[in-house]
């Protein structure tokens, strides 16, 4: 039985396939002393208008300079789906002679093209590797299952990729007997770990005789993650008494950690429902990194998509019986409450003036206030807007939900359903995002506003701020000159970073 690590190849999503070089030097250093027989260390791919770091092209100075330093059999992988049969050649002649075996990753419904592809790439004396997606839906796949017996002559190794992390040890059983009775090519197994058992997978793979396992360290991988290597060779050491240079192994380990404390990889609730419910987890990787997507908003999502809904409710356009030439919006920064008595007492002044709650989250000190108020609900706001009024009976408000249907679906509290409306349209901005910032100006501009008063869009301080932080601060920034453009201005009461807001001060506003 044969160990693959593939940490580079399938961790480059979390780090766009660019590595600190002293943390690669660790690890191809620290894998010589193991006993590991492949490492995957990217992609080759055409040219493209997104950027990718190095290892997911791995240009030719890059392949040699780890040639150099390592003594495993390198393997890179090719999406199927984006290389042509034409292409084969050029793409490959710089891994002739350097890497040992090229993989591809194959959506069961091209596998007869993949054939195509591989037997060019046999023409150029690598090893093949066929890493079948989807494995938990293959029953469904009867055109692929038939045509497996295809591969024999044509892979060295056909991997059952367990890609949604759903599968149980009873399906890599089933579906090894499935496989096995169409072809004797060597087995590979590559485990997810959204439901935590990558690593009971694998080893009942082991038992039923597959020849190679996937793994990666820390787990390192699209979404969820994967099998980690550290743990596949301690339970090998255990059962198998494998030889292990556990400081080695230690060495490396301890540097993908670092990285994991910044990206956060390895599984969750959403995850879960994802791998169980055999979802894609793309799109859970990308909702999880949005700092107003809760959980709660995820698996509401995930369910939808499960039971294939646009979105669980719909409620009548939000229309305005009278305009507001006036408008505060009300964010959830600490400016609100740091300021908040004087902002009472302006707005106690001026009961025309309408209060957008774009979060709830400062919103009970304005309670008792008879000016109109709205509340922006994204995301999971509709749960903090409970938190917020423990008791509806004196709820004067009204909520607005961004336009139907809501990628992340609708939850709504009982109590205020009745008084929920929904936008028709985000239309002051081509940038498509439906956020607690852009439906606040939506609702501004439709009420008719030339005025726009914020509080608590604070920005942030100090030398660095995270990834998310700069994201949101970057979106919101195009939010509000996007909304500018049309002829409002935006003025913040509170102090605020952002330049797009000119500061007209609370109090000056209460000489």
């Amino acid at each position: 039985m044969k160990i693959l690590d593939c940490t580079l190849r399938d961790g480059g999503y979390y780090t766009n396939w660019n590595f600190d070089k002293k943390l690669t030097d660790l690890y191809f250093k620290s894998f010589n002393d193991l006993p590991v027989d492949y490492l995957e260390i990217g992609y080759r791919c055409n040219p493209g208008m997104d950027y990718f770091g190095e290892y997911y092209y791995c240009p030719p100075y890059v392949l040699e300079r780890i040639k150099s330093i390592s003594n495993k059999k390198l393997v890179i992988i090719l999406d199927e789906k984006n290389v042509k049969k034409e292409d084969i050649k050029e793409l490959l002649k710089p891994c002739i002679g350097v890497v040992t075996m090229i993989r591809f990753a194959i959506d069961p419904k091209n596998f007869k093209r993949a054939l195509v592809l591989a037997e060019e790439v046999k023409k150029l004396g690598f090893e093949v590797g066929f890493n079948v997606m989807y494995m938990s839906t293959w029953k469904d796949e009867s055109d692929f299952l038939e045509s497996i017996k295809y591969v024999t002559g044509i892979a060295d190794y056909f991997y059952m990729v367990d890609s949604f992390g759903g599968v149980y040890p009873k399906d890599v059983k089933d579906t090894i007997d499935i496989v096995r009775s169409k072809t004797d090519v060597a087995l590979g197994f590559h485990g997810h770990n959204n439901l935590e058992l990558a690593l009971v997978n694998s080893l009942t793979a082991i038992e039923n005789g597959v020849e190679i396992i996937d793994a990666t360290v820390t787990g390192m991988g699209r979404g969820a993650g994967n099998l980690k290597t550290e743990l596949l060779l301690t339970v090998l050491n255990k059962l198998n008494g494998l030889e292990i240079n556990f400081n080695a192994l230690s060495q490396v380990t301890g540097g993908f950690e670092l990285l994991q404390n910044e990206f956060g990889w390895g599984t969750n609730i959403p995850y879960m429902v994802s791998g169980a419910n055999s979802l894609p987890q793309k799109e859970v990787m990308e909702w999880v990194s949005k700092r107003y997507y809760s959980y709660n908003s995820i698996i509401r999502a995930l369910q939808n998509k499960k039971e294939g809904v646009k979105d669980n409710l719909k409620f009548e356009i939000l229309k305005h019986d009278c305009l507001c030439r006036e408008v505060l919006i009300i964010g959830g920064g600490e400016s609100v409450i740091a300021h908040v008595k004087a902002l009472v007492v302006y707005l106690e002044t001026r009961p025309e003036i309408t209060i957008i709650h774009a979060s709830s989250k400062n919103a009970k000190p304005f309670t008792n206030l008879k000016n109109k108020q709205i509340f922006c609900l994204v995301g999971n706001e509709g749960h903090r807007l409970e938190d917020v009024f423990d008791e509806y009976k004196d709820f004067q408000g009204i909520c607005v939900l961004p336009p139907y249907p809501r990628e992340m679906g609708t939850y709504v509290p009982v109590s205020v359903e009745s008084r929920t409306f929904e936008l028709e349209d985000v239309n002051f901005t081509e940038l498509k995002v439906f956020s607690h910032t852009s439906l606040a100006i939506q609702t501004a501009l439709n009420l008719g506003a030339s005025s726009v008063m914020i509080t608590g869009y604070d920005g942030y301080s100090g030398d660095k701020i995270d990834e998310k932080e700069q994201e949101l601060f970057i979106e919101n920034e195009s939010l509000f000159q996007d909304a500018k453009a049309g002829g409002v201005e935006f003025y913040s009461l509170t102090p605020s970073k952002y330049k797009s807001l000119k500061a007209k001060s609370v109090y000056g506003l209460l000489i």
